[in-house]
Parts: C-alpha cells; structure tokens; sequence
C-alpha cells in the first residue's frame, strides 16, 4: 500500500470517528496560508547563519544484482530524510482536525541528497514521493528507488569472497555550513534474501572532506554493503569437475605403457581444463589487480595435466627404447632402478638369477675366444673330448679311417657290427665337423645376443615403471597439497562450507 492510499485511508477513519470534524475546510485554508509567502528555494531556517540538520538514513530491501563484469551493483533501497522547515509550522487549535499535510516533492524544500556514486544513466534513479509534515513543522521525505552503483569487485577469492560496496550520499549543492547531515543506523529488518549472495552488514560512517578550493567541510554519509558469496553453486558447477579431471590425471599413469592412450588421455584432460577456465574468465573482471582463487587453483592443475603429459613422454621414450641404441646410464641405474625401486617397493620381474644350462667348454671357448668367426681349434683327442655332449662320438673325428672302440663307453653306444673296410667316408669328417661346429657357435651366439637384448629391453621397461609409480605419486601428493593450500587460503573457506554445504 503507497503512502497516498495510507493518507485516504486515515481520513477516511478520522470522518468516520469524527463526524463533526471541520478537517477539509481547515486543510485547505492551512495550505493556501503556509504556501502564500513559501519559496521553495529558500532553506527553512530562522536564521540564516545556521544550518539546517538532516538526518539520513536508508532501508535495504533486495540486492538485485552485482555484475562483476561491469563492476555495477544494483539495489533496492528505501531512503530515509527527516529535518525541521521553519516555515512549515501550524497551531493545532487554529486547525482543528489537521495534524500532518503532505506535499509534493516540488512545493517545498527538500535536501538535495544524491547517490554520488551512481552508474544509473539518468543518476537519480529514486521516486520523489510526497513529503510528510507534522504541526511542529517536522518533515518526513521517504523516496524509494532501485539504486545502481559503482562497486570496486575485488576477485582474489573468488568464489569464496566477501564484496563490500559503498552507498556514499551527501548533499549536491550545500556544504556542511548550510547543511549539517546526521547518519542514522540503515534498516534491514524487511531485507529480502538473495540466492547468491548473503547480507553480512550494512555499517555507515560520516564523513568530513575539505578541498583545495573551498574552506568550507563538504558532509557525505557512506553506507558499505557488506555481503558474502554463496559457493554451493560455484562448487557443483566449477571445483567439483576440476576436482575430478584432476583426478582422471592419475589415471594416465595406470594406464599401460602398451595401450598407446597415454599421451592422448592427458591432452583430453588438459583441453576439458582450458573449456573450464574459459568459463570462469567470461564470469570475472576483466582486470590485472588479482588473480582469481578458482584460476590459481585451475592454472596449477593445469600446470600439473601438462607436466604429466611431458613426463608420460619420457616413460614411453624409456618404454619403447631400443636395445642398440645403447645401454642405460650408471646415474639411471642408481636412482631409478636402485633408490626409485627400492622407495617405492618395486621389484623387477626378472630379478631372480636365470641359470642357463652348461655348455660343452670347447664350445664355450669357441664362444669366447673365437666369437670373430675365426676357425676352430685343431681337432683332437684333448680339444674335442667332450663332444659326447652334443651327440657326437669322440672317436668319430680320429686320424684312424675307422673309430676304435673305446673300453669305457656304454655298449649301447658302440658300433655295431664292424664296418667293412669297403665302408665309404665317413660323413662326421673334420672340415664337416668344422663346418658344424660354427653353425652351432652362430646359434648360441644368437640366443646370447637375444637374451641380452631382451635382458636391455626389459631393464628399460623397468626403468619406465619405476619413473610411472613415482610421478603417480608425486603427483597425487602435489594435487591435494596445491588443493588444501589455494582452498583453504580463502578467509571465510570455513564459513562458507558450514553455511552452504552442510
């Protein structure tokens, strides 16, 4: 109900309680002789040398809205204005039944009190209502409006920050010895609540400025509306997924070297936290005082996708390494196969001593000592006498045409019968023997390099495990340290999670 429906239904009563009363017609006459001489230009003081007191106050009803982009917080505000007009006085006994007029904003004078801060385009935004004046001449100004003002947003904590916006009234025209403005405690008890923003306080100060110009005080009461930001939206919105790509970050190094998704994996992860940060930089200022808390904290776990991706880089490089291209360094061996195994409890597959079966020791030599390809040793009874190993009788490479039979050989190892003389050449001569000889050399050679190569290869791989569980956790202790620290350096973290979230 306005002010002008509340006025007739007062008369309304009065009429009705008081049937008799001469109220109109002394109304009227009151009006026509207090504005006979009135100039509404004129302050309403006895004495001109004095200045007239205004008490200023405001009434907060809704924030509508802060655009942090613009830097604009808009408002629904009641103000309050009360002084004495000297002019404005009446004997209540000479009007029976009148005891408070009202008048338009434009019959007499009123303060002129503007938002000096105000981002409004036509600057006054209020509705000049009626003005209230009792007997004694007390005046009652109430104009409401939806007030736009400048707001300096300062984002280091987004979203767990607290804005604070000046409301700075004071008189356009007057200074402070025509004009003496008195602050009155702001009114929130009809303050109606915002989905983003919680009302912490709205204090008020008076201030006093003088300027080069003038020696006169220029007065300005300055009402700071307090207000703390509601992060339950931002959390679900914003950190919850951050917190969760971060986490598919640990991920790329569980994932098999052999899979071939590793490096993929980590770009994905690395583009989905570009797509968030653009999301919060459209939402905050575009301004270089601060950095925002949800970008520091977005720009570290980046920085954490992106050093991943590099270092899964080296784990394949080791991964895939190629057995000629050399072996492992000593430096590597010691801190990764050594103190990195040995940190993080791993032990290598192939750790236990492989026993490989013994070979004949001519063999062996020809091995070692002939590896060039060079020709064997003479043959003879001494050099080849273990050649029982592979198969082949010893008497079978004699100088003898025909081998003799030896005493200490299992019978089922003698010839028999006896070969003719007519018995063509035997087959197991010595260049054959030769020939036979470096084939088998060749193939143990073989399997030797093999082995080797395959020993290399999985040293390598080793290496490549050692370096993933150790980054896993390096980077698993460096995201919740990062995620505590940047978090939790917000000054009303704790009270922003015991009022949103629980």
């Amino acid at each position: 109900m306005d002010t002008d429906s509340s006025a007739r239904l007062l008369a309304f009563t009065f009429f009705l309680l008081f049937p008799d009363s001469e109220g109109g017609p002394h109304q009227r006459q009151l009006l026509k002789d207090l504005m006979e001489d009135y100039i509404p230009l004129e302050r309403p003081v006895g004495d001109d040398t004095q200045a007239i007191t205004v008490h200023f106050t405001l009434s907060l009803m809704q924030i509508m809205d802060l655009d942090e982009k613009n830097q604009v917080l808009t408002t629904n505000v009641w103000l309050q204005m009360y002084w004495y007009d000297h002019y404005l006085r009446w004997n209540e006994s000479e009007y029976p039944g009148v005891k408070s007029l009202r008048f338009s904003a434009d019959q007499v004078w009123k303060p002129d009190i503007l938002l000096y801060n105000s981002a409004n385009e036509q600057f006054d935004s209020t509705l000049h209502t009626h003005v209230l004046v009792n007997s004694s001449g007390y005046c009652q100004w109430l104009p409401p409006g939806v007030l736009k003002s400048t707001c300096r947003i300062d984002v280091r904590w987004f979203p767990f920050d607290t804005q604070k916006c000046n409301l700075k009234f004071g008189s356009w025209t007057h200074d402070g010895w025509l004009l003496d403005l008195r602050m009155l405690e702001s009114d929130t008890s009809g303050y109606v609540s915002n989905g983003e923003w919680d009302l912490v306080g709205v204090p008020g100060s008076e201030n006093r400025v003088f300027y080069e110009c003038c020696r006169e005080p220029y007065l300005d009461i300055t009402f700071v509306v307090i207000m703390r930001r509601r992060t339950l939206y931002y959390a679900l919105n914003m950190l919850v997924p951050c917190l969760l790509l971060s986490a598919v970050t640990f991920l790329v190094f569980l994932l098999p070297a052999d899979s071939g998704e590793k490096i993929s994996l980590g770009i994905t992860v690395l583009l989905s936290l570009t797509v968030f940060m653009l999301l919060v930089a459209e939402v905050m200022p575009a301004t270089s005082d601060s950095v925002p808390l949800i970008g520091q904290y977005f720009a570290s776990t980046m920085g954490m996708v992106g050093l991943s991706v590099m270092t899964t880089v080296f784990v394949l490089q080791y991964h895939h390494h190629d057995p000629e291209g050399g072996s492992m360094p000593r430096w590597v061996q010691v801190l990764v196969l050594n103190w990195g195994a040995w940190l993080l409890r791993m032990r290598h597959p192939g750790e236990e001593p492989w026993e490989r079966p013994p070979c004949a020791p001519s063999l062996l030599s020809c091995s070692s000592d002939n590896s060039d390809g060079g020709s064997p040793r003479p043959a003879g009874p001494v050099a080849n006498g273990h050649l029982v190993y592979a198969g082949i009788p010893t008497a079978a490479i004699a100088p003898t045409p025909f081998p003799t039979k030896p005493s200490n050989v299992p019978r089922p190892f003698l010839f028999s019968p006896e070969p003719p003389s007519s018995f063509p050449e035997d087959p197991l001569s010595a260049p054959r023997l030769s020939s036979i000889l470096k084939e088998l050399r060749y193939i143990a050679q073989r399997f030797r390099s093999q082995d080797v190569s395959r020993a290399t290869c999985s040293q390598w791989k080793f290496a490549a495990a050692v370096i993933d569980r150790l980054c896993l956790v390096l980077f698993a202790l460096f995201h919740i340290v990062c995620s505590i620290a940047i978090l939790m350096a917000a000054p009303n973290f704790a009270e922003a999670i015991t009022k949103d979230f629980l």
